[in-house]
């Protein structure tokens, strides 16, 4: 990857989660400026990477940066675009990592700036294999998308989507994770408890939940016969309430970003 100054707008989970990936991936990040109004949070980045420059005072270090990660939840979106309004480098990418704010209201806030791309990373990019959903303004030029590219690619899979995807890509590849890792370290305890060992409960659930979604996908039978290929179901009784959960809590907050 070609050396660009990167700028973090928040130092918090996602931007942990990007310098572990970077560093995994070799990439040098001395030239990685983040910027977090809490002193705590910037001690704790600092410590596991002391070569990033921080500023708890001082945004337009990151946000002068010639990519810069939007690394905020939504509710304080606005005020941090009003507050990088102006220090911009105009040949500067912005990448926004949040839910809910469009290209064309960031651009509406910035005063005119459109260089920007709306990513939705997944918590594995930790390790490398992400799930990272793009999209682009229209003013965003093929060299452009060329820098996203290369930026993203250690993290994982990049894949190009509309915009108004956005927002389902957040409730499926990014929180999916939550959905499924309290049953499988639960698993995994019964798994060993039932007289395996770590190692062994962790490759056979792994390889369990591989063939779980491959035989769904890709077996071309459908659903119902999918289903009947395995005759013991022990969760049978309460299939309909966890599905009812599912319905229930993402419909809600998946309205509740998309609005």
């Amino acid at each position: 990857m070609k050396t660009k100054s990167i700028g973090f707008i928040g130092g918090g989970r996602i931007t942990r989660i990007f310098l572990v990936a970077f560093r995994n991936a070799a990439i040098n990040i001395d030239h990685v400026r983040v910027f977090d109004p809490q002193e705590s949070v910037l001690g704790v980045l600092k410590s596991q990477f002391p070569e990033i420059v921080t500023s708890q005072n001082d945004i337009s270090g990151a946000a002068g940066a010639d990519i810069i990660f939007l690394a905020v939840h939504p509710p304080v979106m606005m005020e941090t675009l009003i507050k990088i309004n102006g220090v911009l480098n105009p040949d500067s990418i912005i990448i926004s990592l949040a839910p809910k704010f469009t290209i064309q209201k960031m651009t509406d806030v910035l005063g005119g700036f459109s260089h920007i791309a709306r990513i939705n990373p997944s918590a594995s990019c930790i390790i490398n294999k992400g799930l990272n959903p793009v999209c682009y303004s229209t003013s965003m030029t093929g060299e452009m998308k060329a820098i996203v590219k290369d930026m993203m690619l250690p993290l994982g899979a990049l894949s190009e989507v509309v915009e108004p995807k956005i927002e389902a890509y957040a409730m499926i590849s990014a929180m999916g994770h939550t959905y499924f890792w309290p049953q499988i370290q639960k698993l995994k305890e019964l798994a060993i408890s039932f007289g395996m060992d770590e190692a062994e409960a962790q490759s056979v659930i792994a390889e369990m939940l591989k063939g779980t979604s491959e035989t769904l996908f890709d077996s071309g039978l459908t659903y119902a016969e999918v289903v009947d290929l395995v005759p013991v179901k022990p969760l049978k009784e309460v299939e309909s309430t966890i599905i009812g959960y599912y319905e229930e809590y993402l419909t809600a907050l998946f309205n509740k970003i998309k609005a």
